[in-house]
């Protein structure tokens, strides 16, 4: 439009608008490369999972979290932090084969540091059925042993986890056994990579293991996923990666009657990963134990014999 000489111009509603001090540059983040061979996400054929968690002291467990993840902070919990022990069974299978891997790690529950005020004041019990719907409590992995050297490999490369050998003897609920059987029972053990890091070395030394006998218990279906896995990259910084288990896990909520059903063992407490262990849990009871494991997709039924023809 022209305006003619003795129109006044019209105000510019943005001309003495001072700069908001509290605008955030806008800037894009980059995704974190994923290198050869591997793809994502990753897809898991099948998963046998238990974890177990507990309500400790805070002040070791913010000091392990500086050392390991400086960006993140420990949930408060009432004023207990959350340590949780972490095992899974799980195949998967590959254009070229398959593979099963076992693993178990030790985390911290925790969210980064600037994210505390996005947060909804949750006690234990809420989180441990799934109402952090931010999903920024998560966990921030302190130690993580497998005996697969591809995921382990594929942990650090893609997610930063602090991830080392390890191999595991261990009893669980199967539809193949019997059918009473609610224990599951875990023992770590020592593994080191062969010479040309294409398998493991496996070594008779304990490190620690757990009990958790779950006969009789309740268990309440909870939808706490996706889950949050924090990672710390020493160039990069803090990463995070979800995980979606497509099923419900199963909850156990335990108390001062039943957390004698589970019992932790730190068999060597010279280790890494024995030493934090008896660090951050010490002798606190278990909280809570929560489980998953796949359904299975067919089954091969018993034979019956033919008559034969007269």
């Amino acid at each position: 439009m022209n305006q003619s000489p003795n129109q006044s111009p019209s105000p510019n509603p943005n001309q003495n608008q001072q700069p908001n001090q509290n605008q955030q540059p806008s800037h894009s983040i980059p995704l974190p490369a994923v290198p050869e061979p591997y793809q994502l996400p990753f897809h898991y054929g099948a998963l046998h999972n238990i974890g177990l968690d507990y309500l400790v002291d805070p002040g070791p467990v913010r000091d392990v979290l500086s050392e390991r993840h400086p960006d993140l902070v420990a949930a408060d919990f009432d004023g207990r932090a959350c340590v949780s022990l972490n095992y899974q069974l799980y195949f998967a299978q590959y254009p070229n084969g398959a593979g099963i891997t076992q693993e178990i790690e030790v985390n911290v529950i925790a969210h980064p540091a600037g994210a505390a005020g996005r947060l909804p004041e949750l006690g234990y019990d809420q989180y441990a059925r799934g109402f952090d719907q931010t999903k920024l409590l998560g966990i921030a992995r302190i130690h993580v042993l497998c005996d697969n050297p591809l995921a382990i490999d594929a942990g650090i490369k893609l997610y930063a986890e602090p991830k080392y050998p390890g191999w595991f003897e261990t009893t669980m609920p199967s539809l193949n056994g019997p059918a009473q059987q609610r224990t599951w029972s875990v023992t770590c053990k020592e593994a080191d990579f062969t010479a040309d890091r294409a398998g493991l070395e496996h070594r008779d030394r304990a490190l620690f293991s757990f009990d958790a006998d779950l006969t009789g218990l309740t268990p309440e279906p909870v939808n706490n996923t996706p889950i949050t896995g924090y990672g710390t990259h020493p160039q990069d910084g803090l990463l995070a990666g979800p995980m979606n288990v497509y099923q419900p896990y199963q909850y156990h909520p335990l108390d001062s009657a039943t957390s004698g059903r589970v019992r932790l063992t730190v068999t060597d407490p010279a280790a890494e990963v024995g030493r934090h262990l008896a660090l951050l849990i010490a002798d606190a009871p278990a909280a809570g134990v929560w489980t998953y494991q796949s359904a299975p997709v067919a089954a091969h039924n018993s034979p019956y014999y033919i008559p034969s023809k007269e």
